[in-house]
């Protein structure tokens, strides 16, 4: 699986970097046909509600998976969306 994570406005850390890393190789076990996962890091406005925002998109054969979540870290914020990427992939397999 290629990894590509990009940080709108800012440098993400290397270890943001590979924690995101870390956690997107997981998904892997669930489903061996992920060819791309994209991530994009940024920044919003809201600093009440968390303004760490993340997006992932898997590319699988024939089709698409995304989750957007919004915390008050990325750690946070990615783990949700790894977590509902997880619902999404079942729903894949089981399509199948």
């Amino acid at each position: 699986m290629t990894i590509e994570i990009q940080s709108v406005k800012f440098d993400a850390s290397l270890q943001l970097t590979q924690f995101i890393e870390t956690k997107l190789s997981k998904l892997e076990r669930l489903l061996d046909k992920i060819t791309t996962a994209e991530v994009v890091l940024k920044l919003d406005k809201d600093i009440e509600h968390g303004n760490k925002v993340v997006l992932i998109t898997i590319l699988v054969p024939g089709d698409k998976l995304f989750a957007e979540r919004k915390s008050k870290s990325f750690e946070e914020a990615t783990d949700d969306c790894i977590d509902a990427l997880k619902k999404q992939i079942e729903k894949y397999k089981d399509k199948q």
